[in-house]
């Protein structure tokens, strides 16, 4: 499964893209999350459903400093990673 996720709200200088990391990879995910130009934070997420959802879930709250105003889910083409990294900013 893979999916392309936009979160939305105060997800910059809170240590939102490290958390999200932490997270994924302690849930076997592998993808990348970058910070974007507009505030929101981007990220693929792949691996198996059970584990995704519950990225998915987990995204909705973030670390303490966050505030997560939405959480936009779509399909994405999965791509040849074998990790979960961060990105440069877009």
């Amino acid at each position: 499964m893979a999916r392309r996720i936009v979160v939305r709200g105060k997800v910059q200088g809170v240590f939102y893209r490290a958390w999200t990391m932490e997270t994924a990879q302690s849930l076997g995910i592998t993808g990348w999350v970058r910070n974007r130009d507009d505030g929101t934070v981007e990220l693929l997420a792949m691996g198996n459903a059970d584990a995704v959802n519950e990225l998915i879930h987990h995204l909705h709250e973030g670390p303490p400093a966050a505030r997560v105003d939405s959480v936009e889910v779509e399909e994405a083409t999965a791509e040849p990673l074998d990790h979960f990294e961060k990105r440069p900013t877009l």
